[in-house]
């Protein structure tokens, strides 16, 4: 692992990712500009990333921001490796796999990245695994032939990308705590579906609020609409950061 957390309410924004869903590159460096300094990351996922490719992170850094790159990457374990290792060369702070493609796909990501980094002189993103998506539920994974409870595949799934040399993963913060348990306080919890009690949980079923999931353990929080649908993004953006103040 290649990163220890300092726990302080100074801190705090470091720990907001905010999450850039849209298709809009004009608009996406409205809001880095706007947000740069509120928030530690800036979430390129699938929809971005096919708009515009490399050079949505290639704009956000322009612009002053760091990229968690959530693409999720899921295949072979040579196919997965060779992404790993471009986003490593795009420079993102954090990128993400999922777990359930293999322990040997995230080993070989794992050596593959930490071998370009040292051949290549280049920062060495924190990689990350997905486990069980926040929009499912056990019955969704039942579905899938998946008999167990949704936190023991998850601690399952979170043990996996431990033992592959991967700096932590993707999960809900309802199992923040068992993972937490089980992984080490070292072990990296990113946690989208953060909400707040008030706000719509669209397609996302198991939330918290920034309070909560930061008492809960989560080390990172990601927030989309929340803030990206705020009449005032940045006060919107200072809310969660205070909020996420008031768990200390």
């Amino acid at each position: 692992m290649n990163l220890q957390l300092v726990r302080s309410p100074a801190s705090m924004r470091e720990r907001l990712i905010l999450a850039l869903d849209i298709d809009d590159l004009e608009r996406v460096k409205a809001i880095v500009r706007l947000l740069a300094g509120e928030v530690g990351m800036f979430k390129v996922g699938k929809q971005l990333f096919t708009h515009a490719g490399p050079a949505a992170v290639k704009l956000i850094q322009e612009v002053g921001g760091e990229v968690f790159l959530d693409l999720k990457f899921h295949d072979i374990p040579t196919t997965v490796a060779k992404a790993a290792v471009e986003a490593t060369r795009l420079g993102v702070k954090m990128f993400d796999v999922h777990a359930s493609g293999s322990l040997e796909m995230m080993r070989h990501t794992v050596r593959e990245v930490r071998r370009v980094c040292r051949q290549e002189m280049l920062r060495q993103p924190m990689m990350l695994a997905v486990t069980v998506l926040t929009s499912l539920k056990k019955s969704d994974l039942e579905k899938l032939g998946v008999e167990d409870d949704v936190p023991d595949q998850v601690v399952r799934l979170a043990l996996l990308t431990r033992e592959a040399g991967m700096d932590g993963v993707v999960a809900s913060p309802h199992e923040a705590a068992v993972i937490r348990s089980a992984c080490g306080r070292r072990f990296l919890i990113v946690s989208p579906g953060i909400r707040s009690h008030k706000g719509k949980r669209n397609d996302q079923k198991r939330v918290m609020d920034p309070q909560e999931a930061v008492r809960a353990g989560v080390d990172y929080i990601v927030v989309g609409r929340p803030i990206m649908e705020a009449k005032d993004p940045l006060a919107a953006a200072r809310e969660i950061v205070a909020e996420m103040e008031r768990s200390t």
